[in-house]
Formats: structure tokens, C-alpha cells, sequence
């Protein structure tokens, strides 16, 4: 192990449910898919057997366009993982396709309230190789 492995942080992984693993896949793709029904057209977050609409069992892995509105946000002046150094940002963003979804916000921060602020979905590379889905926000 050389100098720069050993003072790696890890990105804490994924917790893995039945799934979970083609979402993951995507995103380390950089092209992330959600489950939508088939029935209903409804895309589900988290990933599960049923609908949450219909309760229909057939789904497909459809990429998403990634946009979407930040609902909700917070700042952290605590750190709880050496992977996440205080201060950093925790976001609830309402994808363009329905599902929320929680991650963080690269690059500008907005000034005063961040709700309603328009976001897109990008990928960010940790240092120890892992890809997480991250948002930046979009210039209008």
C-alpha cells in the first residue's frame, strides 16, 4: 500500500437491497435508471417489487433526464463520516419524473432559500473510485 491508498477515505457503500444492484450499475455509468411501471408509467424511488401507484409487478429500467427542484435543504456543521467533512450540504430534490431524491449540491450555492432553485442530476467521482449521483445547479 503506498502513501496516497493509505489516507484514502471510503465512501461509505451502498446499502444493497434485492433491488438495488441495476440502479447502482447505472450510476457508475453515469446514466442513472430508475424502475418505471409498466402499467402506469409511474417511476418508483426506492427500487421495490410493486407500484406504488398501481401495485402492478412489471417494471422496466428506464434512464432519466436527471432535472429536477429542490424541495428541501440543509446544512451540516457536524461531521458523521470521514468520507463527508463538515460543512456540507444535504438536498431532497423532486425529479421531473416524480420521485424525490437525496444527495448533495456541487459546485455554486444559491444565496438566501434554496427551494424551488432548478438542479440536474450529475455524477461526481470519489476519491477512492466510488460515483455518486450528485446536482448542480442550472443556470436560467
Amino acid at each position: 500500500m503506498n502513501a496516497d491508498e493509505a489516507t484514502t477515505v471510503l465512501t461509505p457503500p451502498p446499502v444493497m437491497g434485492l433491488y438495488d444492484a441495476p440502479m447502482w450499475g447505472s450510476i457508475h455509468a453515469r446514466k442513472m435508471t430508475l424502475q418505471k411501471c409498466c402499467s402506469c408509467a409511474s417511476f418508483r424511488y426506492p427500487p421495490g417489487p410493486t407500484c406504488g401507484e398501481c401495485l402492478s409487478m412489471q417494471y422496466e429500467w428506464t434512464t432519466i433526464k436527471g432535472g429536477g427542484e429542490i424541495w428541501s435543504w440543509v446544512v451540516f456543521h457536524r461531521s458523521y463520516l470521514p468520507a463527508y467533512p463538515a460543512p456540507y450540504n444535504v438536498i431532497a430534490v423532486k425529479l421531473e419524473e416524480g420521485p424525490m431524491l437525496i444527495s448533495n449540491l456541487d459546485g455554486e450555492l444559491p444565496a438566501g432559500s434554496w427551494i424551488g432553485c432548478r438542479v440536474q442530476l450529475n455524477y461526481v467521482n470519489m476519491p477512492d473510485g466510488a460515483v455518486l449521483p450528485r446536482f448542480r445547479l442550472v443556470k436560467e
